[in-house]
Formats: structure tokens, sequence, C-alpha cells
């Protein structure tokens, strides 16, 4: 890869999205290729056959590597699933010296006081996000870099995950040819994408709407309180029209994406459909009001589980932004108008922004995530400081990723 380019995998349930970017002296993100393919050996966002993965991976990878005319040797990673756990903890340190100002070495020292948090050997620290800092008493300090006092605490969000889901996707990632610089929370890349500083500053709700599962992040007052998974996903809806409608799979999935509709009364009564059924007739016909109500029930499901998972960590009346909904199953048409009925909330479908270049495609809520992952890759820190923070790296680490900034320059393209 040149200097100055990077690249992002987004891996999902039903597709994979390879996209290779590099930033722009304003700021913005320039796409330089997209390769989107579909998915296969996952489930619900996790690794269920390697050899797959790894195949469609690698075809997603070289789709992008001949639209950029780039050669991908690193990438960031999305990594989701119903594994992923997350809980606030606070660190505290003191500052030996009241002459000399807090250094970037005291806020590390805090960050790490707040990983320690008892979890199973099974589970380990993907990201520690500090939420706010604290000095001498002086609550809600955004950054406390020098400033003077004796005593610095944090209130960090910590997010952990399955050791052996880190373990499994950067084996398929690094078997289809590619390093992995860093893992990162999937909807902490869509919020990167698709949510305004003021929407966190108010109070937000990102849902990322999958295939196989929903991802959650709570913004408040401008940074992450809550993150979640929840085990159901756009796949959830077409599995009940395959049992309502009694047809194959992508019959459902197809009537689905071109007829279906959140809100079955924005459909004329008398409109019918005709789609590929099981029986003898093979073709039957249906009202396509009864395809919506099928549609409706399971998008009222998922809605107010988001709002009870939210609930488990703030007064929803606190999200004044209300609702964003993104990722490939926020398409559907009236799915924003339903969110507002249901949870009472403002609500909107969030497209990737700050990008330019070869974006035709990723105009679409499917690719937030992968926008998301370049701009975390590139460092577009205007866009959302918060999540940028992520656990603090040791001298070693430093190390190693310098040496590996080496390789990628000395390699040939």
């Amino acid at each position: 890869m040149k200097s100055g380019t990077f690249a992002a995998i987004d891996i999902g349930t039903t597709k994979i999205c390879t996209i290779v970017g590099e930033v722009a002296g304003t700021g913005e993100t320039r796409i330089l290729g997209v390769g989107a393919t579909p998915s296969a050996g996952l489930s619900r966002g996790m690794v269920d056959n390697i050899r797959d993965a790894t195949d469609a991976i690698r075809a997603s990878v070289e789709k992008a590597e001949r639209a950029s005319g780039t050669r991908i040797l690193s990438a960031h990673v999305g990594l989701g699933g119903a594994h992923v756990q997350s809980v606030n903890n606070r660190g505290i340190v003191a500052v030996p010296d009241r002459s000399r100002p807090i250094s970037e070495e005291d806020i590390a020292r805090a960050l790490e006081g707040a990983k320690i948090i008892s979890i199973p050997s099974n589970r380990q620290i993907l990201h520690v996000l500090p939420r706010y800092f604290v000095v001498d008493g002086q609550d809600s300090v955004s950054d406390p870099l020098g400033m003077y006092g004796q005593r610095l605490d944090v209130e960090a969000h910590i997010i952990t995950v399955a050791a052996s889901a880190v373990a499994n996707v950067t084996k398929v990632v690094e078997g289809a040819g590619v390093q992995v610089d860093e893992l990162v929370l999937q909807p902490l890349a869509s919020a990167e994408a698709v949510l305004s500083p003021e929407e966190k500053r108010q109070g937000v709700v990102l849902a990322d709407i999958g295939g196989g599962c929903t991802d959650i992040a709570v913004f408040v007052e401008g940074s992450i309180l809550h993150t979640a998974t929840l085990p159901v996903g756009g796949n959830h809806v077409t599995r009940d029209l395959v049992v309502g409608l009694r047809c194959p799979y992508q019959s459902a999935e197809t009537a689905k994406q071109v007829y279906g509709h959140a809100i079955p009364s924005a459909v004329a009564a008398d409109e019918e459909i005709e789609i590929e059924a099981f029986g003898a007739e093979r073709h039957r016909v249906y009202a396509r009001r009864r395809v919506c109500e099928i549609i409706q029930a399971r998008c009222e499901e998922l809605l107010e589980m988001i709002v009870t998972e939210v609930g488990r960590a703030t007064e929803v009346e606190f999200i004044s932004a209300g609702l964003v909904l993104t990722g490939g199953s926020a398409r559907l048409p009236g799915l924003d108008l339903l969110a507002e009925q249901v949870t009472n909330l403002p609500a909107r479908v969030g497209l990737p922004a700050h990008i330019f270049g070869l974006v035709d495609e990723l105009h679409d809520p499917a690719f937030a995530a992968g926008v998301g992952l370049l701009q975390w890759a590139v460092g577009v820190q205007e866009l959302a400081p918060a999540v940028h923070h992520v656990a603090s790296p040791t001298v070693f680490d430093g190390l190693f990723k310098r040496l590996g900034n080496w390789v990628r320059v000395l390699l040939p393209e």
C-alpha cells in the first residue's frame, strides 16, 4: 500500500466489504476502491467456517485491490456479534508533582487503572474509551492534558469480547493475506460514519441493523455510554416471511427487498404480488399488505428490544437526538417512521458522510460500518474524538507498530 493509503474490512453476516481510501487535505476521506462480495462462513457476525470465511474475505480484498490499483497489506477490521459486552469503570491516579501539569503519562496511568476489572479467562478487553475526566473534583473534564491537579479520575467505557472470536476473525483475515492493524467494534465504526457531534452531545442511539444481529451504541453528553448487540437482524425478517408465506428463503428475501414496507397502511389494500412458493403450483399470489404486516411485526419487536436495551443504560427521555438507523436492513422503506411511532423518539436513516471519490456505491446505510472503519483508520479526529481513544498502548505496542509500518513501506506493491 502507498504511504497515506488505508484499508478497512467490514465482515458481516450477509456481505464482506473492503474499502481502500486516503485522507485528503480537507480532512475528508477519499475513496479509492471498494470490494463488496457475498458473505460465507459467518453466522450472526461470528465465524463458523474458517475456510469459507477466508475465501470470501480474499475475494472481497482482491476486488478492492483491482478497483483501487493498490495492494492491500494490512487493514482495520470490524468485529461484532452477540459475545460483545460493555461496562463503565473508573480509574484513579495521584499526580505526584503538583508543580507540573497533567501529562499524557498520567492519563495513560488512569486508563490502565480503569482497565482493572474482573473478566473470565475466555474474554479480553477490546476498547477502553474515556467518557470524561475528573481533576481534583472538577467534573466532566473532556481533556485534562496540561491542567494542574493532584488527583486524576477517568470514567471509562470498557468493551470486552470473546477471545475465541478475536482469534477466529484474525485468522480468517490473515489467511486472506492481510495483516490486522486493529480490531474495531462495528457500532463504534458505524457511529464514526453517520453521527454528528451535535447528536452525540444531545444524546443519540445508533442501531446498526445487519443481517444476523443489531449493534447498538448509546452516546450521551458527547461520549459513549453503552454498547450492546441484539441477536436479531434482517435475516430474521426474511425467515418470518418464509414461515408466513411458505416460500423459499431467496424468494422471501426478494419479496422483502422489492415489495417490503415497514408500515402496511402505506401500501394499497388491493395490491397483489406473485412470488415463488412451495407446493404444486410453485407460484402463489399474496396481498402485498400481508407481506408488509409480517415485516412490521418483526420490526416492531426489534425496535422495542432496542428501547429496552437503552433503558438499561439511561433514561430514554435523555436521548434528545433520537434513534439513527443504519446497516443494510435500514434500507427498508418506512422503517424510520415506524421507529418514531414505536419509540416516541426522533428517527432517521444514517448514511456515510465526509467521503468523496468513488462513493456512488457507498451512499447506502449498508456501508456505514465499512466507511467508519476507514475513517477510524485515517484518524479523522474531528468527526468523533471520543471513539479514537482506545486502550493505551505499551512501549512494545508502539515498537511493533513502527516495525509494521517500516515493513509496509519496504515491501513492493
